[in-house]
């Protein structure tokens, strides 16, 4: 069961990088210079930044809405609300609280990591001491995974690797992506050395060697790909760039083989994620998870909403706290999907909930959807919690934003990108293979990978083995990833973002018309970044009042 990280701080020495925040010390300040005095004290200051991801506002709640929407999900409703739907429908500006909200505390984050590694890095001993080297090790990788959040939402952002410790420190210009993603490789190639390496016994909330590897994977096929230039334009690495990149994801995925331990979650798919709603530790396919642990009386203390904002909807039970707690469903999933499946894949029935629960005579009661803008994401569902509840909206199931499944597709796509395209399907297949689906091969290609078994894709060429596999990839990627923040991304760095909400808005169910608007409302050379928040541009003239494009 879930071992939780001691988040509570009762003296947390850093204030956010927000301007506002930096004018005066807080009650419970502690200098730096006298602050790193023991072991201890080392820990709560990356717990300290750890802190900042395990927040409602954060991978709690808000972050749910930055990969949406995509090709597999949408918020419900189109209404503007300048918060979730907004951002899910790309109708955001830069006064969207919730991005103002996520900016501030990747910042945060950074911020404290920053603190954490410049002071732990001068106690006494450091560089004999493996425990203090783990510990730069943890703030390093929670530091290259924000630095690769502000990346993929803004862009070139404003960045640096030192602690904002005075007014004037957190006025920063933009910084070159490239520079930034140079400082993410470096934090990451210390924390896969020096982190622990992962075993039955390491928790997933802590992250290992073989989560740093794999970070390493994602950051090198995203910066492989497509990204919006400050000009207004969607450019590529050059040629001899990328096979770089491709490369590198190679290597790390070999590095991570070699290191052992990872593997498909023993129990199946669809256990897999009854296992997350469980508050089940799972550390052979989870690589790494954000710990939700919420603590006080009202519940609300480092919660999440997973399963309640992203599972089928269930009534809020009257007059009880021994049965499920409320969930709001907020998002929906994009019904064709449910037809692409093979029958025997064990994910379809995990991908899409087609039901909810009503409270009918003083229970729960399934109850089928026959409207299709009632489906549901179903990877985390309050039925698979444990019953009873405190807080009707709040949960504690983690977020595991890395697990091996999806290290395992990475490595077939950089096999296949350098030429390598049957041990791309080999590493395809053997994902597919977990699920029970059915191996891929030049035989059964066409009647597995085009209409009328799935959507036949105008913007993929599939006229040669490397075309098929990227075919294959695009549905493989979806069928296993959905929901989980990658997709959305995916699409981006393949150049087709735009396309796919396109597709799947014409080949829409007619009741889904004005719900899923996403193929409309999507602006090329815009909407593959997000604004800058208002806030941000005013208070900080090292910006220059420039937002990202379109939003000026």
């Amino acid at each position: 069961m879930k071992k939780y990280k001691i988040i509570a701080l009762s003296a947390w020495m850093v204030a956010g990088l927000a301007s506002c925040e930096l004018t005066e010390k807080p009650t419970s300040f502690y200098e730096k210079d006298t602050y790193f005095d023991s072991p201890a004290k080392a820990q709560m200051a990356v717990t300290g930044a750890y802190d900042c991801l395990s927040t409602t506002s954060h991978y709690g709640q808000f972050e749910m809405a930055m990969p949406s929407s995509d090709d597999t999900y949408y918020i419900q409703g189109t209404g503007t609300d300048n918060t979730r739907r907004d951002i899910s429908h790309y109708m955001v500006n830069a006064t969207n609280t919730w991005i103002a909200s996520l900016w501030d505390l990747k910042y945060q984050g950074i911020d404290r990591a920053n603190f954490a590694i410049a002071g732990i890095e001068d106690m006494p001993g450091y560089e004999s001491d493996a425990r203090l080297q783990e510990l730069v090790a943890q703030a390093r990788f929670l530091r290259a995974f924000l630095a690769f959040d502000l990346i993929k939402y803004w862009g070139d952002v404003p960045f640096k690797t030192t602690y904002s410790n005075g007014y004037g420190d957190a006025f920063q210009p933009r910084v070159s992506r490239e520079l930034i993603y140079d400082e993410i490789i470096s934090d990451l190639d210390f924390a896969k050395e020096k982190l622990q390496k992962a075993s039955a016994s390491l928790s997933p909330e802590t992250p290992n060697q073989g989560a740093a590897h794999a970070l390493l994977m994602r950051v090198y096929l995203q910066r492989a790909g497509y990204s919006l230039q400050q000009d207004g334009k969607l450019a590529l690495p050059d040629d001899a760039g990328r096979m770089e990149y491709f490369n590198a994801v190679i290597s790390e995925w070999t590095s991570f083989q070699a290191k052992g331990y990872h593997g498909f979650y023993d129990g199946g798919y669809k256990e897999l994620f009854v296992g997350y709603s469980a508050g089940i530790l799972n550390s052979k396919e989870s690589l790494w998870e954000i710990a939700f642990n919420p603590i006080g009386d009202s519940y609300t203390d480092n919660a999440g909403t997973w399963a309640t904002w992203n599972g089928p909807a269930v009534d809020a039970p009257v007059g009880t706290t021994a049965a499920m707690g409320r969930a709001n469903a907020f998002f929906r999933v994009v019904p064709a999907w449910d037809a692409f499946f093979e029958p025997q894949d064990s994910r379809r029935t995990v991908m899409v909930c087609t039901y909810q629960y009503k409270w009918v005579n003083n229970a729960h009661q399934l109850t089928p959807n026959a409207n299709l803008a009632d489906w549901y994401p179903g990877k985390w569902r309050r039925e698979w919690m444990p019953l009873g509840f405190v807080n009707p909206n709040n949960t504690g199931v983690n977020y595991c934003p890395l697990r091996y499944a999806d290290v395992v597709l990475m490595a077939a796509e950089a096999y296949n990108e350098t030429g390598n395209t049957p041990e791309a399907w080999n590493l395809l297949n053997r994902v597919r293979a977990r699920a029970e689906a059915t191996p891929i091969t030049d035989a059964n290609y066409s009647s597995l990978m085009k209409a009328p078994q799935v959507y036949d894709l105008p913007y993929i060429q599939d006229g040669d083995d490397a075309g098929k596999f990227r075919t294959a990839l695009y549905w493989e990627r979806g069928f296993e990833l959905a929901f989980e923040g990658q997709r959305k991304y995916d699409l981006l760095r393949w150049g087709i973002l735009g396309d796919a909400l396109k597709l799947f808005q014409d080949n829409m169910n007619k009741s889904l018309k004005g719900k899923y608007v996403a193929g409309e409302k999507f602006i090329k050379g815009k909407h593959e970044l997000f604004p800058i928040p208002l806030g941000e541009l005013q208070s900080n003239p090292a910006l220059n009042n420039r937002n990202n494009p379109g939003y000026e």
